[in-house]
């Protein structure tokens, strides 16, 4: 059966949105013609991206398939309560999701004998119970249209082990077998579940962990990469934006690398 040459323009829902992968993953799902509902806990930061999608749209000299529309909701994904509030208004602003890309996450460097438990259950509680949060949220919506794409964020911390993140590694290793285990419980219910752990992505986070000392320089880091460079949020969002579309409809529980090599 061929694929429509018209895609049509769903509900997509990136946490992490107001800036670095999510935010990247906001304007390539946009330029695909998907409302996009854009979640931070920076509040402001998430109304910024939304504004920009706007107005990107509005000077497309091109028309976008349906029309793309955008809001930005602030909100803590480790906020049940506030967390389906805020799918409650995406809802009835845009409709009911379709799309999901969970991107918010928290880095944390700290020695494994030095990390408080307060600590360890925020790194979880943000990158691990935070994801489970978004996907319980998103999928009623889901299974009642019998169509789905989840695309979860977690990184190669997971997949190669971090001396000094080993509260986060585990967190995103657990993003990993999340996926797996949502892909087989509800392929019947024509939802796909996937996964990018991404390593070598220049961020402004990427930048701040710099600046503290906790990670190399843009050069170090590139040497440690086959391709021999950083990859961009762009990178990465080009692949978010695929496994989100009809094309990806035969991939679910696949864990797919954006590295440049670094992880094989």
């Amino acid at each position: 059966m061929a694929l429509s040459s018209t895609p049509r323009s769903r509900v997509a829902v990136v946490t992490g949105g107001a800036s670095g992968i999510g935010e990247a993953s906001c304007h390539h799902l946009a330029a695909r013609g998907h409302r996009v509902a854009v979640l931070d806990l920076d509040g402001a930061g998430a109304d910024r991206v939304a504004k920009d999608l706007v107005a990107k749209e509005l000077v497309a000299k091109e028309p976008v398939a349906d029309g793309t529309r955008a809001i930005g909701v602030g909100v803590d994904v480790t906020d049940r309560a506030a967390l389906d509030a805020a799918f409650a208004e995406i809802r009835a602003t845009l409709g009911p999701t379709e799309i999901l890309v969970t991107s918010a996450g928290l880095v944390a460097f700290e020695e494994f004998h030095e990390i408080t438990l307060a600590s360890w259950n925020r790194v979880i509680e943000v990158n691990l119970t935070g994801t489970f949060h978004c996907c319980q949220a998103a999928l009623p919506d889901m299974v009642e249209a019998h169509w789905g794409r989840m695309v979860l964020i977690s990184s190669s911390s997971a997949q190669r082990g971090s001396p000094k993140m080993a509260h986060y590694a585990a967190a995103k290793g657990g993003v990993l077998t999340l996926t797996k285990s949502l892909a087989r419980a509800y392929a019947a219910d024509g939802i796909t579940v996937n996964c990018i752990p991404p390593s070598g992505i220049e961020t402004p986070m990427q930048h701040r962990d710099q600046a503290a000392g906790n990670l190399p320089s843009n050069e170090v880091m590139a040497g440690t990469i086959p391709l021999g460079h950083l990859g961009t949020p762009d990178d990465l969002a080009a692949a978010v934006a695929f496994l989100a579309s009809e094309e990806a409809r035969f991939i679910t529980g696949q864990i797919l690398g954006v590295n440049g090599g670094q992880v094989l």
